[in-house]
């Protein structure tokens, strides 16, 4: 059915039975971006008719998660708040004899009955032109006369939804492909009713990695479990849109502005596209990186001072904020720096470690010469400024190091600031500790090694 195109209008309509999953938001945003490349109107349409599993939390869910990856609605519709007009629509239909109200056995109890609305089927062939996917052809003939509402006053979803858009003027439907089989049902409720057909496109499914349906049952799909290991909106949103559309660019790192003005729905994917957990991590990582000191120092900082408040090492807000270079190398998702903190991969920063004496020299070498390493490592700081860099401690130390045997040498040196298998070497160690603290602590294991 031919219509005048007006302004594109556009809808997201998520039902309020549970949060919000990364499928919603992919859909969603590639609503949005087609709406503000081509200067539409982006619809939210909260669909809480299901009232036996809607609640407030979820639908506080979906409007949180809006905000938080920076989707702005110009429109927000309540299906529920629409109960009438879906009402007088039903009657409309069975008084012209386009529907008819079917006395049948309750499905729940053979013995009682119910009156449901079904649609009168003209059984024809419908063929959509699919934006992404080309035409698409249907015989409805096999639908037969399909239930469109439990009872006058109480209309199922493919009703609803056709009867919501209409008043909505909304222009294209952009969804995933699993409502394809619903738009043959769709259609044949739209020319019953006498509203104009919409342009569809059904966006290819969202693949686990090994190709099969990503679940909400199997896999980390709510937005607020994204939100909560610390990735940043500006990485989900670049990292979804790139899921299943080509903007046709070498870039991949591309700001919502540049993903607005490079979208097309016609350059969306047919073919299924794969979530790939470690490619988000990698563009949450492009994105902390781009940040300027103070924004990272100030949200790492107070994700360490969380988990160090409560560990018997302690937190130093002085001693967290030298830390932020460490923090910048070590995150791809802020819920890294709770785990690592959480294994006392920091605890050596706020709190001298207990050292085991049997580890203090290299395993090459034995504890005298892990003493006499430690003793000329002393005397290098001694003689240099309060204050030093990690490439000033490594110049100084380097020719001796070479000479003796760099594992012979700065093992001892490391172990002895970190008592760790694993750290960060000892020159980074060092000038993060500080002069007096990084020789009080080669104090100390020279005293462990027996003051040899």
């Amino acid at each position: 059915m031919g219509r005048t195109r007006m302004t594109p209008r556009v809808r997201i309509a998520p039902s309020p039975t549970g949060y919000f999953h990364f499928g919603l938001a992919r859909t969603a945003l590639y609503n949005y971006l087609f709406a503000k490349k081509t200067g539409g109107e982006f619809i939210l349409r909260l669909e809480d008719t299901d009232k036996a599993r809607s609640t407030k939390e979820f639908e506080e869910d979906i409007y949180s998660c809006f905000d938080w990856l920076g989707l702005t609605f110009d429109e927000k519709y309540v299906q529920s708040e629409h109960a009438q007009r879906h009402a007088e629509l039903l009657k409309s239909l069975v008084e012209t004899d386009k529907a008819y109200i079917s006395k049948e056995p309750r499905k729940d109890d053979p013995s009682s009955t119910v009156e449901v609305v079904r649609l009168r089927n003209p059984g024809l062939t419908i063929t959509f032109n699919d934006v992404i996917r080309g035409d698409i052809s249907f015989d409805t003939t096999e639908l037969k006369d399909f239930v469109i509402a439990r009872a006058i006053d109480d209309p199922l979803y493919h009703f609803a939804v056709v009867a919501d858009d209409g008043d909505a003027r909304i222009t294209h439907v952009i969804r995933g492909e699993d409502h394809i089989s619903n738009t043959p049902r769709q259609i044949l409720i739209q020319e019953a009713l006498g509203l104009p057909r919409p342009i569809y496109a059904h966006l290819p499914l969202i693949l686990a990695p090994d190709r099969t349906k990503m679940s909400k049952r199997k896999h980390q799909t709510a937005m607020r479990e994204f939100r909560a290991q610390g990735y940043l909106p500006e990485a989900m949103i670049n990292f979804t849109a790139l899921l299943g559309w080509n903007p046709k660019t070498e870039e991949e790192i591309l700001s919502l502005d540049q993903l607005i003005e490079k979208f097309a729905l016609e350059d969306i994917h047919k073919s299924g596209a794969v979530f790939d957990v470690e490619k988000l991590q990698w563009f949450n990582r492009q994105y902390l990186m781009m940040q300027d000191d103070a924004t990272f120092s100030e949200t790492a900082t107070a994700r360490l001072r969380s988990i160090q408040e409560t560990r018997p090492a302690g937190y130093e807000p002085a001693m967290a904020n030298k830390l932020t270079p460490i923090l910048r190398e070590r995150v791809s998702v802020w819920r890294d720096i709770d785990t690592q903190a959480e294994a006392g991969e920091y605890d050596y920063y706020f709190a001298r470690p207990t050292l085991d004496a049997k580890k203090i020299p290299d395993k090459k070498s034995v504890h005298e010469d892990a003493a006499r390493h430690l003793a000329h490592a002393a005397d290098i700081l001694r003689e240099m400024p309060d204050t030093f860099s990690a490439e000033e401690f490594k110049s100084r130390i380097w020719d001796y190091a070479d000479a003796e045997g760099r594992g012979a040498v700065l093992w001892p040196l490391r172990y002895s600031l970190s008592g760790k298998d694993r750290s960060p070497d000892p020159f980074t160690l060092s000038a993060i500790l500080g002069k007096e603290e990084t020789l009080a602590r080669i104090e100390i294991a020279r005293a462990a090694l027996g003051g040899v």
